[in-house]
């Protein structure tokens, strides 16, 4: 199925602890066009701060989605950005924004997008971000980079809107490519069993995998697979399991 640029981009707030910055995130979103909202574990927000904030986006609060786990709000995504200034032993793809928003706007139109924004104070945890293909910045000054949450939407929102009144397009005059990007759900069936063969293999041990997970996640992450690498890599495992199997029946 065919949709529109616009309906096809998510913004997720994760857990979202003030009423008002969900209703001023909404009103930033229509501004630009945009209408599908995502809450992970929201704060209490039909309230009158909240609609008082959203200054007439309220179709865009009454439209939102409730869920509670971050990974339920993203399983039909093909792209997933995280946003969040959080400082991380383990270094995760940072892409700045404005050339990000291009390459949303250039992926096939069925495919579905998500833009993830952080808690308030903390941001996102290390595992959340595990589930973002990469992490976006927004261009701030060093001395004073804290950014509202709304105001964080407002600025990815309008980058969004200009890639699509732009109509960028990274293919340009070539033949498009009809494999599609695999998606969040197919990602993480590939990466549990992964783990599992690296378990069985003893390459992985359960009890003290330190990094070698992020580390797997963020090398898979920067490859952008598609639907027919999944297939292949996922043969390829199950090659494994099978060789295991007749070599122990031997």
């Amino acid at each position: 199925m065919h949709h529109a640029f616009e309906d096809r981009v998510r913004f997720v707030l994760v857990e979202p602890s003030h009423a008002g910055n969900i209703g001023a995130a909404a009103r930033a979103m229509k501004t630009m066009g945009f209408s599908r909202l995502a809450l992970v574990k929201p704060c209490r927000y039909n309230s009158y701060e909240c609609y008082a904030r959203a200054s007439g986006a309220n179709d865009v609060l009454d439209g939102a989605t409730s869920h509670e786990f971050l990974h339920e709000a993203i399983a039909d995504c093909s792209m997933v950005l995280g946003t969040s200034a959080r400082e991380r032993t383990l270094s995760w793809p940072v892409e700045p924004l404005r050339e990000t928003a291009e390459r949303c706007r250039a992926l096939p139109d069925s495919q579905q997008i998500a833009i993830v924004f952080g808690r308030e104070r903390s941001g996102l945890t290390n595992e959340e971000l595990g589930l973002c293909g990469a992490q976006l910045t927004i261009p701030s000054s060093d001395s004073f980079s804290s950014l509202n949450l709304a105001a964080a939407v407002q600025v990815v929102a309008y980058e969004l809107r200009c890639a699509s009144l732009a109509n960028v397009s990274s293919h340009g005059d070539s033949e498009p490519d009809r494999d599609e990007p695999a998606n969040h759900q197919d990602l993480e069936r590939f990466h549990a069993h992964l783990q599992a063969v690296m378990e069985q293999t003893g390459f992985l041990d359960p009890d003290q995998p330190r990094l070698l997970v992020p580390r797997v996640r963020r090398l898979f992450a920067r490859a952008e697979l598609k639907v027919s690498e999944v297939q292949l890599l996922r043969g390829f495992l199950s090659s494994i399991e099978r060789a295991r199997r007749e070599s122990s029946d031997k």
